[in-house]
């Protein structure tokens, strides 16, 4: 892919901002299991969360493109510090097209510059994938929305500002034309509770916990009933960015690999002259360049004004597998030394793995692709049988 002299320039400062500001504490913040929020606005000052909003919201009106190739660039140095530049441009998205103008300006430019977190609460205990199963529930009083019941496995869970808040304002029956969309400030009063998970430590997720929380209807995104709409819309997106990212710290791993095995003597020669320990690298790093490319063609297509659902469905049902391989890959080349919790390579398996799930399972990006393939007769009960 050619790139013009601007997404050469940005993507230059983003590179040069993960090898230097996050790339040598990206276990130390692990450990530490928090981000500083100085760190977040020194990315926001840069132009580096949420490049491609319009300059109105606080972003760059950079293309799609240009947010993937940040987006790599990031998480080639600190995998998780790319989870909130990848919201950036999620929630980012959602809240400056679907809030009041006022407050859609407000939350985006805190955002974008890094001085506000903000996560989504779509998940529920009994409503993953079927997100338009979920129950919590809002009730309209007056000038507000009360708010009560569970979200589960919500990242920032304990950390964001605000989140975006689905919940059932219709019936059961009305399905995803039930839902509406809410952006709630963690001032209203929810709790939340982070699990103790082995990965994206410094993200933190959990439950969160509404008892009866009242939101201005002025918070409301987007019309009543509309909100499923609203966020799946932007998650096409969102899918693509974080492909890009597990590829991205696949590929750390492989360049750190590539460097041992140059270094590496056995006998007086180093390993990389033998066929059984380059080229099982070959092939993975081919696989990772592969879906690389899947992912800027898929950004491209969103660039253009076209559609590129079924773009964003393959490289998230496959790209998060291919970056455990190729970084399991690197841990068998360099052998026990890599298995040592003082290297990276641990870590960025630990990260990259949570993902599999999040912003849709592979079974359910692999759904879609069958329809977009084969239409409706590729239906959710056939391929559970297969």
């Amino acid at each position: 892919m050619v790139l013009t002299q601007e997404q050469e320039a940005i993507r230059e400062t983003a590179q040069r901002f993960a090898r230097e500001r996050l790339r040598p504490a990206y276990q130390l913040r692990d450990a530490e299991g928090k981000i500083e929020r100085s760190l977040l606005r020194e990315m926001g000052a840069l132009g580096l969360i949420g490049c491609e909003l319009a300059e109105e919201f606080g972003g760059a009106g950079a293309d799609a493109v240009t947010a993937g190739l940040v987006s790599e660039a990031i998480a080639y140095g600190d995998f998780n510090v790319g989870c909130f530049q990848m919201m950036g441009s999620l929630l980012g998205g959602i809240v400056s097209r679907h809030a009041q103008p006022e407050l859609g300006r407000e939350w985006t430019r805190r955002q974008l510059a890094g001085d506000a977190v903000l996560g989504i609460a779509i998940t529920e205990p009994d409503a993953g994938t079927d997100a338009a199963n979920i129950q919590l529930k809002a009730v309209r009083d007056g000038d507000e929305y009360v708010l009560t019941g569970e979200k589960a496995s919500i990242s920032f869970c304990d950390q964001a500002d605000a989140l975006i808040v689905l919940a059932r304002t219709g019936t059961r029956e009305s399905g995803a034309h039930g839902v509406t969309a809410f952006l709630v400030t963690a001032d209203r009063g929810y709790s939340a509770s982070r699990y103790k998970d082995f990965g994206h430590k410094i993200v933190g997720r959990g439950s969160v916990f509404f008892d009866a929380v009242r939101v201005p209807v002025t918070h409301r995104l987007g019309d009543d009933g509309k909100g499923f709409t609203h966020v799946m819309q932007g998650l096409e997106h969102s899918r693509m960015l974080l492909s890009l990212m597990c590829l991205a710290a696949a590929q750390a791993s492989l360049d750190e690999t590539w460097t041992y095995v140059q270094e590496r003597k056995v006998m007086g020669l180093p390993i990389a002259q033998y066929q059984g320990v380059t080229f099982p690298l070959v092939e993975i790093e081919a696989q990772v360049a592969a879906f690389r490319a899947l992912c800027h063609q898929g950004l491209a297509l969103r660039d253009a004004g076209r559609s590129y659902r079924l773009e964003s469905a393959r490289v998230k049902a496959l790209a998060p597998a291919i970056a455990i391989e190729a970084i399991q890959q690197c841990i068998a080349t360099i052998g026990h030394y890599a298995v040592s919790m003082d290297m990276a390579h641990q870590q960025r398996l630990r990260d990259v793995m949570g993902f599999q799930f999040g912003e849709g399972t592979a079974q359910a990006m692999k759904l879609i692709v069958a329809r977009e393939r084969a239409g409706r007769l590729a239906t959710s009960n056939t391929l559970m049988r297969s």
